[in-house]
């Protein structure tokens, strides 16, 4: 399946410093995301200064990757902005800060008006589902994101 690039619709707004997607915050994890057909994805080379025990990746650094996951899914598909209001998370298997690359998915599974529900997986080099969670994301109208600034999101 075909992955394309999705252009960061926020790159020239004023302010923008996101721990997680922007590129010049000097703290950040500097992400990009993709699109492959109905998933959302980045992809990530954890290290030992976000661990939690010795050699293995804290969970509320996963936490917080998969949360921003679910938001470009929102950005991208929906084509508006908002809200996590929920997360559930599962840690299956301990993700080690030794490995070269994880892989985090996200996508809609449902749709309740203006209320997303996501799926979400951390995967390691090998494919296996380390933590599986599930999102309730509360969208703005396109309406009101437009009005907020949001420019749209689009792919390369």
């Amino acid at each position: 399946m075909d992955i394309k690039k999705i252009i960061n619709p926020w790159l020239d707004t004023e302010g923008y410093n996101c721990i997680v997607c922007c590129p010049t915050n000097r703290h950040g994890l500097h992400l990009e995301f993709y699109e492959e057909g109905d998933d959302i994805l980045t992809r990530w080379k954890p290290d030992n200064d976000f661990q939690g025990w010795v050699n293995t990746l804290h969970g509320g650094i996963q936490a917080l990757i998969i949360d921003e996951t679910a938001g470009w899914v929102v950005c991208r598909k929906l084509q508006t902005t908002g809200v996590t209001s929920k997360m559930d998370i599962q840690y299956l298997k301990p993700v080690s800060t030794r490995l070269n690359l994880i892989t985090v998915r996200a996508r809609i599974v449902k749709m309740m008006r203006n209320v997303a529900f996501i799926d979400a997986e951390v995967y390691d080099p090998d494919g296996t589902v380390c933590t599986k969670a599930q999102l309730v994301y509360f969208c703005v109208s396109k309406e009101k994101a437009q009005q907020a600034g949001f420019p749209g999101c689009e792919v390369e």
